[in-house]
């Protein structure tokens, strides 16, 4: 019973931990529709401290085509959601997710083998 703490009232807790449902919904209707295309096969789910991503990938492999990011603690407002590369390099980002999937056109991003 030593080590047992009182916490009242602690605001400290993070309810945006992950993807709400608005946010979810947004790349799910755009994962339905690059699958549709023939474009994309797989997707996959990554959480950390610092970052929530919808990982896309061309084929089943290792690593993901395409990294659609939230980042939890972002340095600047702007840094909120982040389109990553399988390297990890930021190819665009914005404060609003659905802005940032209007923007970018996604059959551009067409990999050549």
């Amino acid at each position: 019973m030593k080590h047992l703490k009182l916490v009242i009232n602690n605001k400290n807790i993070k309810s945006d931990i992950f993807f709400n449902k608005k946010e979810l919904k947004l790349i799910l209707n755009l994962y339905a529709e690059m699958v549709s295309s023939g474009e994309w096969k797989d997707y996959g789910l990554s959480i950390s401290k610092k970052e929530v991503s919808f990982n896309v990938y061309h084929r089943t492999s290792e690593f993901p085509v395409y990294k659609i990011t939230k980042n939890l603690k972002p340095k600047n407002y702007k840094q909120k959601y982040l389109i990553k590369d399988s390297q990890n390099k930021i190819l665009n980002n914005s404060e609003n997710l659905q802005d940032l999937i209007k923007k970018v056109i996604w059959k551009k991003f067409k990999l050549v083998n």
